[in-house]
């Protein structure tokens, strides 16, 4: 729950912010200290967190999110995500500490969310509570040095230890670019030979070692449908091709 709140904090406050923003648009320049609080270096992280709460203490889980996405071909598309599927976002500056050779951070989705939240810290507008959505997922972590399409291989990855403080976390549907295909390595074999694992919830039990980055597959899907479309073959036009970049995320059912 604590870094639940973490990652509220600065999404609940980004929200206050628009909203006092448009509040002072349309109001006299008296009220220019709106802002005060809201801003990420504003207060104590402790206190901040301590001033939010989720209404009636609850949180709502769902089964489906629907990521809308551009493809290759500049073409609309989506894709649905569910429990236990992989999914690729862009990596934060911090993230790849100013090396830009691997541009996106993969992780699988281990549940979907939302909750009300309160704010009454400093800078707080009122105590209604505001809806967050949240995926909360199982990151992967790269293993060597970066590859690229020249290399006629795939990138690698696996899963930290859990007991490690980032091995999970939570993502705003906005930043998912959209759905990834990591196949695991087979030959490598499975990391628990008997089975068992330290967490139902993560699905442990069934780790593998390490993971490719299957990026070839939706380019040949892509190729594929091209050939199909101009040739007239009955079949998918376009396929599943590779994302241009982040769209907004359409919706999240129960």
């Amino acid at each position: 729950m604590p870094k639940l709140k973490e990652y509220v904090l600065p999404r609940i406050k980004a929200i206050l912010l628009q909203e006092s923003a448009r509040t002072q648009s349309t109001s006299s320049p008296s009220s220019s200290g709106v802002h005060s609080g809201l801003l990420p270096a504003d207060g104590s992280l402790q206190q901040d967190c301590d001033s939010l709460y989720f209404k009636q203490d609850r949180l709502y889980k769902h089964q489906v999110v629907k990521i809308n996405y551009t493809t290759y071909d500049v073409r609309r598309s989506s894709d649905i995500i569910k429990r236990g599927r992989n999914i690729m976002v862009l990596a934060k500056p911090e993230d790849t500490n100013d090396d830009p050779s691997h541009p996106f951070w993969y992780a699988r989705v281990l549940g979907m969310y939302h909750v009300n939240v309160i704010y009454t810290g400093a800078g707080s507008l009122d105590c209604e509570s505001r809806r967050i959505d949240f995926l909360w997922v199982r990151w992967f972590r790269y293993i060597g040095n970066p590859i690229s399409w020249n290399d006629s291989c795939l990138d690698r990855l696996n899963f930290p230890p859990m007991a490690n403080d980032d091995a999970f976390g939570f993502v705003d549907p906005n930043d998912i670019i959209r759905g990834s295909h990591i196949i695991p390595s087979f030959a490598q074999g499975q990391l628990h030979s008997d089975g068992s694992g330290l967490s139902k919830c993560a699905g442990d039990a069934h780790d593998w070692r390490s993971y490719y980055i299957n990026r070839y597959a939706t380019y040949i899907i892509h190729r594929v449908g091209i050939i199909m479309s101009t040739l007239q073959i009955p079949g998918p036009r376009h396929g599943h091709a590779i994302s241009l970049g982040p769209r907004r995320w359409t919706s999240i059912h129960t």
